[in-house]
């Protein structure tokens, strides 16, 4: 149970690599999550080294070190940036130690958040996928167009710096396509979907951008660009840097949008927008969890 009398819920990370470390400093300057343990499986980790720097616990035995930590000195949750294989195995672990699981690998173990969509309606469950980072970026999107618009098919092409794919991203190119493909259908709404990831080499690195296809009633198309822009408002509330490069239009039987995503520099360079889209929806979800259980707002 969560102690409604103390200012901030405890949080760990596993993962101590480039997501969770920009998830260290976007915790760190919370007014409602304090970060008290990061684990991973290199003790001399940069991720590691930095967290014993701002004096927070740490382990080089991952899951079990957060477990260990756990048995003494209460978690309330616990952010997991490893992959999509290692939390298949945390998950459980995690759900019988009583520790909500907030998931950034494409492993889909618990239902899919999006924050400016689903917000409400998961966030009571003991495990939550933030699907990926092209995931938060377009099913959003998606859903916005097709609460006006019933979308037939959808395809999104997210297109990222080669420099802000670490060994993560691309070890889970596979998980990637197949878990945005799955939300843009039961997140975004759309009938069909496809997705794509394309690695940007280019110098100087390029801003995170994924174009949006939607094949839908295109004689709507004003009332798309209102739900549209309306989505976008939702979605800067939390990422800052999300903004439409190309606003809707009207292509034949098809709607096509652009949006860019510039990260805010906490830690990860601004052209990661990427990553910083995934770690400040997690963060999002976290910060109204805490705010549900402090009672400062109700569902």
């Amino acid at each position: 149970m969560i102690d409604l009398e103390q200012k901030k819920l405890r949080a760990a990370i596993i993962g101590p690599g480039n997501i969770g470390i920009d998830l260290m400093m976007k915790i760190r300057r919370s007014e409602n999550l304090e970060l008290v343990m990061m684990a991973g499986v290199v003790a001399a980790s940069e991720g590691l080294r930095m967290a014993k720097e701002f004096g927070i616990a740490t382990s080089a035995e991952s899951i079990n070190g957060v477990l260990a930590y756990h048995a003494t000195n209460k978690i309330d949750f616990v952010f997991d940036a490893t992959g999509a294989k290692p939390h298949t195995m945390h998950a459980p672990l995690l759900k019988e130690a009583g520790i909500f699981a907030i998931d950034l690998t494409p492993a889909a173990v618990g239902p899919y958040m999006v924050p400016a969509v689903n917000m409400e309606q998961h966030i009571n469950e003991c495990n939550v996928n933030m699907v990926t980072c092209g995931g938060q970026a377009t099913v959003p999107i998606v859903y916005a167009i097709n609460r006006v618009a019933a979308v037939e098919y959808a395809e999104i092409v997210a297109t990222l710096s080669s420099l802000s794919a670490g060994p993560g991203t691309r070890q889970n190119i596979d998980e990637f396509t197949q878990t945005t493909r799955d939300a843009l259908v039961k997140v975004g709404g759309a009938k069909k979907a496809k997705a794509i990831i394309i690695l940007n080499p280019a110098e100087p690195p390029i801003m995170m951008r994924n174009t949006i296809y939607t094949k839908c009633d295109t004689s709507k198309i004003e009332s798309i660009v209102d739900s549209v822009q309306a989505m976008v408002a939702d979605l800067r509330q939390y990422v800052p840097g999300y903004h439409l490069k190309v606003q809707p239009y009207a292509d034949g039987d098809r709607v096509v949008t652009m949006v860019e995503v510039e990260g805010r520099g906490d830690y990860l360079p601004k052209y990661s927008g990427n990553l910083d889209i995934i770690t400040s929806a997690a963060v999002a979800v976290a910060e109204h969890y805490a705010k549900l259980k402090s009672g400062e707002v109700t569902k």
